[in-house]
């Protein structure tokens, strides 16, 4: 800098903070400004030019040209002829190089004063319309606006391609209201990549950060957020938005769990794009009878070994698969495919890796300080906040972006119990008490009953679902009756108490009958989803076949069993994929799921089984429309340990016809046996998970029996039954009681 300033520079501290990239308020120095003589002066800072000249961009007109008072690229000159502000852009020169554009420090504010105190105050449900990098028209130029939350920053900046990665190149405004700094950059638009250089609350220089509020990244394991604005699709699904019915609790509910990486592989183990999952998976669930499709996190992720439970970008469909509007457009195809879509969604945590929310401004700003509070130690990740109301709305306004801008039909909502205790999975001495004394996190049930609540009143037919693993009260019940206010709960005493049965031999089983009547004591205490989920086929405990004891005809009779007694036990039902035609090997999230095991008779005929039970638990109202109310369920006899029998009546509304089920979970056949009905006539077999179009011996009872008097299990008639080796009958009858 020279040693004489121009009586139209700024002072040399203010031009020194601007070099170093150390001023924290650089639009009060750069762009279109009065001197203490009342001039008009324009200042810029442009290293990458050795001449710059002030246009007028009405007459295209050059106006004034600036002076090079620092070698380093400062800018200033007095406008002479001109005594009222106007619009303007910068003509800039290097060698015989000459450009122009509009400088970013001559257009006002992107945020409103109601954005602002909205935003301070946390309750910004559109948090995501104002935040993040939008291409939009500013004061008649078209360019991209950036706004991002970091209140302990002394310096924020945009940078990218577009200025060399230089942080002194655009610094950014702060509202002080909602500390949020925001910039407008004319002509920068959609595809660019970009980051945030923060000067932090200590003055250091951080790590360079993804946007928290990025749309769309480039994939990993690069890390820059990428300029796409809201996605763009023009939907096609308005029947089935528009479509209306039963409450979710009675309505079929058949759920096909899916890692979009390693479904199906394409050639050289490409993961297939999001266009190919639409037509590829879209046919293969739709075909198979599922009411959805979950998918596991496809919120941008760094290592693709957390599956997507790892997120950084809450805002980002990942780019392993493509652009957000591919994203939509799968979402839309599965909608006209009569497919539901679940997506799973993780604010219980988030990775420490430097380029995301960790010490996002040179504090804990998204977590705790504490790590006896902000940090988890069994998947090494941080905690959010959530109660710090900024935080909390920007996990509420998370959850509505894929809700609202996707069409997404339904959460569910990954790690909930780690949320609600303070002393999950720590022990004594590493976790603090609430103001109470106790181990419950009050500000992460606040947290869940309002984002429940938000979601349920902005998107009123959305559902949500709690993975929640303990005992924990009224998680399906609304926020109004002390609930968590989910819609659904994922029962997982009940998959890990069956489990364990199925897993034991025939011949112990009888010791462990408990586990599999065990969950009709609470099946009704919460709106419970019945899972078979990805964490069950991992970590060494081989996959579902692999689980199943016996030879190889006795592996798949169990599992058909097994399958037969979850698709008619009261619930909704999830599978993960590659259970329902008998994967062999463990799930690994880096392959494709074994696909030609369909070659050989006995998978194909798996997953015929599967299929069958999806139409006959969408068919039969008695299987569905009471998963959720005791009065849909009745024992038959839940007492025969000795011979590893189950019989019970599912029942519907008035006119629904009855349901009755009968597993045998021994590999013995058993003649002559009297099943007490509640109606005589004859009932017809509509599945036996034993027929040999399902890779069954064929033992059973011809399709029909007759149910007369005496009765028998306490009920008016009986019926008299061959029950077939390690297998589920289904009943129902054709005529009324004689």
């Amino acid at each position: 800098m020279t040693d004489a300033l121009p009586d139209h520079a700024p002072p040399a501290p203010d031009i020194r903070q601007i070099l170093r990239g150390q001023h924290q308020n650089p639009f009060a120095v750069l762009g279109m400004h009065r001197d203490p003589e009342g001039r008009l002066v324009v200042r810029a800072f442009a290293p990458e030019a050795g001449k710059v000249t002030v246009i007028d961009r009405g007459s295209n007109r050059a106006v004034a040209r600036l002076e090079r008072i620092d070698p380093e690229g400062f800018f200033s000159g007095v406008l002479a002829r001109r005594s009222r502000a106007f619009l303007y852009r910068l003509r800039l020169c290097a060698g015989a190089a000459e450009w122009e554009r509009d400088d970013p420090y001559s257009f006002g504010p992107l945020l409103g004063e109601l954005d602002e105190y909205l935003l301070a105050e946390g309750h910004h449900e559109d948090l995501y319309r104002r935040l993040g990098a939008h291409p939009c028209e500013h004061e008649g130029v078209r360019g991209t606006g950036f706004a991002v939350w970091a209140p302990n920053a002394r310096r924020v900046s945009v940078v990218g391609d577009f200025n060399a990665w230089d942080g002194r190149r655009h610094p950014m405004r702060l509202r002080h209201g909602a500390g949020v700094w925001e910039i407008f950059i004319p002509g920068l638009g959609r595809g660019a990549l970009y980051k945030y250089e923060i000067l932090g609350a200590h003055g250091d220089l951080l790590p360079l950060k993804a946007d928290p509020v990025g749309f769309s990244a480039e994939p990993p394991p690069a890390t820059a957020s990428r300029i796409t604005g809201l996605p763009r699709h023009e939907w096609q699904d308005r029947d089935w938005r528009s479509r209306t019915g039963p409450p979710p609790q009675q309505e079929p509910i058949s759920i096909y769990e899916v890692h979009a990486g390693s479904w199906r592989r394409g050639e050289g183990n490409r993961v297939l794009s999001y266009a190919e999952l639409a037509e590829e998976l879209g046919d293969y669930v739709a075909g198979m009878g599922f009411t959805h499709v979950e998918f596991l996190p496809l919120s941008e992720h760094p290592f693709t070994g957390s599956w997507g439970y790892q997120p950084i970008g809450m805002f980002a469909p990942t780019a392993r698969h493509g652009a957000p509007e591919d994203f939509a457009a799968m979402v839309d195809h599965l909608h006209q495919r009569g497919l539901g879509v679940i997506l799973d969604w993780v604010p219980a945590h988030f990775p420490s890796d430097a380029h995301g929310l960790a010490r996002f401004d040179g504090t804990a700003l998204y977590e705790h300080a504490d790590p006896r509070l902000g940090f988890h130690h069994d998947w090494n990740t941080l905690i959010y906040n959530f109660g710090r109301l900024e935080v909390a709305n920007f996990l509420r306004a998370s959850a509505l972006y894929w809700l609202r801008e996707f069409h997404v039909d339904a959460l569910r909502v990954d790690a909930v119990a780690s949320m609600l205790y303070l002393d999950y999975s720590r022990k004594a001495g590493e976790w603090l008490p609430n103001r109470y004394g106790g181990r419950e996190n009050l500000d992460a049930i606040e947290f869940l009953r309002r984002c429940n609540a938000t979601i349920h009143d902005h998107v009123p037919h959305a559902l949500t679902i709690a993975e929640e693993s303990t005992a924990w009260p009224g998680v399906s019940r609304p926020p109004d009756r002390d609930g968590l206010g989910f819609d659904f709960k994922w029962n997982m005493g009940w998959m890990h108490d069956t489990l364990q049965y199925m897993s034991a031999d025939p011949i112990y089983r009888q010791y462990h009958h408990d586990q599999m009547v065990f969950g009709l004591h609470y099946a009704f205490s919460e709106n419970f989803v019945l899972p078979l989920s990805h964490d069950e086929v991992v970590h060494g405990k081989g996959s579902l076949l692999g689980r199943m004891p016996g030879d190889h005809w006795q592996r798949f009779a169990n599992l058909r069993a097994y399958l037969g007694f979850m698709w008619t036990h009261p619930g909704k039902k999830l599978i993960f994929m590659g259970g329902e035609f008998g994967q062999e090997r463990e799930w690994n999230h880096d392959t494709s799921l074994d696909w030609h095991l369909l070659d050989y008779p006995e998978h194909a005929a798996l997953q015929l089984l599967v299929r069958d039970l999806n139409r006959l638990y969408r068919d039969t109202p008695a299987l569905h429309v009471r998963d959720c109310d005791a009065a849909g369920f009745q024992w038959i006899d839940s007492g025969d340990a000795a011979n590893n029998l189950f019989s019970y009546l599912r029942l519907g509304r008035a006119n629904d016809p009855p349901v009755a089920v009968i597993c045998n979970m021994a590999p013995v056949v058993r003649e002559g046996y009297r099943l007490g009905l509640p109606r005589g006539g004859h009932w017809r077999e509509i599945l036996n998970s034993d027929a040999r179009v399902y890779g069954g011996s064929g033992a059973g009872n011809g399709g029909v029996v007759l149910a007369g008097e005496p009765g028998a299990h306490g009920r008016p008639f009986a019926a008299t039954l061959t029950l077939p080796p390690l297998a589920v009958l289904v009943l129902t009858p054709e005529t009324q009681d004689v």
